[in-house]
């Protein structure tokens, strides 16, 4: 008897007849054996329709608050699907974050966990409960409901399963896997039997959709095997997985793109030590993360230094920019938000030479141009302006032969 933790995300249970298809799914596991998990996101569109009244409320909600409010969309999904599982016979229970004992830190809206007291779900486990998991939530020390950030569904599972010493963790999505490249962007672009953790990560934040970065980091850390399936359509899907040898021939395993970015540049920055630090000490403190940076040629003492960010996280940063700016004695501040992130990933790179080259000798052919680079040992990741990014993505998948067999 295997220990199964299934997640299933917004579209899985955007209404009532795909939450009865869900109960079908899992009734379908227990009936073969195995013991089962669920946690389930909050119905499509629920979030952004909580974002949007906290918005109408306040121009800036607090985050706790907001932590509050949108914890409540996974509570809607939990209690109806134990109640349909209930209707087919099943013992099933809906349990809370804070009733699965999920501890976190206290940064609210993006807050990671520290520990799971799991006893109450193994108790449940042992008496044939299928519990069914609110994800995306936890409660920090002082017993405040705090969030896991978008997608943090993916990391409750994930944490479960590795809590829980579970066999295998299954993320159920509207897509049958993980693919070369965004389907709805590439027609040809192939589903992937496997991929290794380290490649999934960076696909993950780099913009592909099909599981949140953090769960990915998650289950690389205790080695939780993956897989990623479609709700709606049968099919083997995508194991996450351990690198092994077969997966180093292939020079490029994806393309992927990133519209959720912008570019903030301090103009005219004293070129001394400590500049640096100031700046990204300051935006470090307020929670946002910071992707690429670059710093041009000193030219009379001064510099200009770029960096990206989450687009989510711009006006803040364009107010404490400025501010910054203003005490380092910086002579502006640039934004740009009409950007995207195009990059190639493969776990081949590492025993392969050329890819950068060809890369660039590609965007160039299509006449794209690059205003930021980076690299990693697996990724190579190149800043662009949106309204070339899906061209970009099409002619690099091409141009590495990704295309179906």
């Amino acid at each position: 008897m295997s220990l199964v933790v299934q997640k299933f995300g917004g579209t899985s249970v955007a209404d009532i007849g795909r939450i009865k298809h869900v109960a079908d799914l899992v009734a379908r596991s227990r009936r073969a054996g195995d013991t089962v998990l669920v946690v389930l996101s909050a119905m499509s569109g629920e979030t952004d329709r909580l974002v949007k009244l906290a918005h109408e409320v306040a121009e800036c909600p607090d985050e706790r608050e907001m932590d509050m409010l949108l914890s409540t969309g996974e509570r809607v999904t939990i209690a109806l699907l134990a109640m349909a599982l209930r209707s087919l016979g099943f013992d099933a229970r809906s349990y809370t974050g804070r009733q699965v004992g999920i501890i976190t830190d206290s940064m609210h809206t993006k807050a990671r966990i520290e520990r799971i007291a799991a006893e109450r779900i193994q108790a449940a486990l042992d008496k044939g409960i299928i519990p069914v998991v609110a994800g995306f939530q936890g409660i920090n020390e002082q017993n405040d409901v705090t969030t896991l950030g978008r997608g943090g569904s993916d990391l409750t599972a994930v944490a479960l399963a590795a809590a829980l010493k579970a066999d295998r963790c299954i993320i159920y999505t509207d897509v049958d896997g993980v693919y070369t490249a965004d389907p709805n962007v590439v027609p040809a672009a192939r589903r992937q039997d496997k991929v290794s953790y380290e490649e999934m990560l960076e696909l993950a934040s780099l913009g592909a959709k099909v599981l949140q970065s953090r769960s990915v980091e998650f289950a690389a850390k205790y080695g939780v095997p993956v897989v990623v399936k479609s709700t709606f359509v049968e099919g083997r899907g995508t194991l996450v997985t351990k690198e092994d040898r077969d997966m180093e021939q292939v020079v490029v395993s994806g393309v992927t793109g990133d519209r959720n970015q912008a570019k903030v540049t301090f103009i005219g920055v004293p070129d001394k030590p400590g500049i640096a630090a100031r700046i990204f000490g300051a935006i470090g403190a307020a929670n946002i993360l910071v992707d690429m940076i670059i710093q041009n040629v000193s030219q009379g003492d001064l510099t200009d230094l770029s960096f990206t960010i989450p687009r989510a996280d711009l006006p803040k940063a364009v107010d404490l920019a400025k501010r910054i700016a203003k005490d380092i004695g910086a002579k502006s501040v640039e934004v740009k938000d009409q950007i995207a992130k195009v990059s190639l990933v493969g776990v081949g790179m590492r025993s392969h030479s050329g890819v950068a080259g060809r890369m660039f000798e590609t965007l160039a052919r299509e006449g794209i141009n690059i205003m930021m680079i980076s690299t990693s040992e697996i990724k190579i990741s190149c800043v662009i302006e949106e309204k070339s990014m899906e061209q970009a993505i099409r002619s690099l998948h091409q141009a590495f032969g990704l295309e179906k067999g």
